[in-house]
């Protein structure tokens, strides 16, 4: 039977705490508790933006996103302290919650762990524009692997040309698909001064909110 989602903070505060108890019991595989942790985070989420809105606002679309995978929640017990990032579009504001996730923590999003928002009213916003750039990072780490296999190829006989193929592989992966994000430019923002962007924009809900915010921007 469906069971319908609380949306109380304080609710749902207490279901995400007693989802660490029940994994370490092993009442909770790590796939079913890494889906309920995701699920209620984003409930937790939703229901702090949804006591802030006016009446007469309502929520139209949102977007989720941790900053090192994309992904809410994936994987996160064997990652370290990441920020996730929540966008909720209403009828009249864009909401950005942005809050720390710790790997043996429960996410409380409070002070506990950092959490703020963020609010730009739709008449605030000027455009959206689209950013790209290199993942150095995996161009450094594909060109240390290429160093390594061929400074010492005549010892790595096996492993060497791995390593050679894994780190070219790497630079292209980093050259040829880099990292790509929408800025979100307001009124009067001054540059470099954390804007709000939208990360993950292959991701459906990420089109769907994009497609959302240009068609109140074409209507303003």
């Amino acid at each position: 039977m469906h069971t319908r989602m609380k949306t109380n903070p304080a609710d749902l505060r207490r279901e995400i705490a007693q989802l660490y108890p029940k994994r370490d019991r092993g009442d909770l595989t790590e796939r079913v508790f890494q889906a309920k942790l995701a699920e209620r985070t984003v409930a937790l989420y939703r229901a702090l933006i949804t006591g802030r809105i006016a009446e007469g606002e309502s929520i139209e679309c949102e977007h989720h996103f941790v900053w090192t995978h994309f992904r809410l929640m994936q994987s996160i017990l064997r990652e370290p302290a990441q920020q996730a990032t929540s966008l909720f579009l209403t009828n009249r504001r864009l909401f950005r919650l942005r809050s720390t996730i710790m790997p043996t923590q429960p996410p409380t999003a409070d002070g506990r762990d950092d959490t703020s928002v963020d609010v730009v009213p739709l008449d605030r916003i000027l455009a959206l524009k689209k950013r790209f750039q290199v993942r150095s990072g995996e161009v450094l780490l594909g060109g240390i692997f290429c160093g390594i296999a061929l400074a010492f190829h005549g010892w790595l006989y096996i492993t060497g040309p791995f390593l050679l193929g894994l780190g070219a592989l790497g630079v292209l992966h980093a050259l040829l698909l880099p990292t790509r994000w929408i800025e979100v430019k307001t009124v009067d923002a001054v540059p470099d001064t954390d804007p709000i962007v939208i990360y993950g924009i292959r991701k459906k809900d990420a089109k769907n909110l994009v497609r959302c915010l240009r068609e109140k921007l074409s209507r303003s």
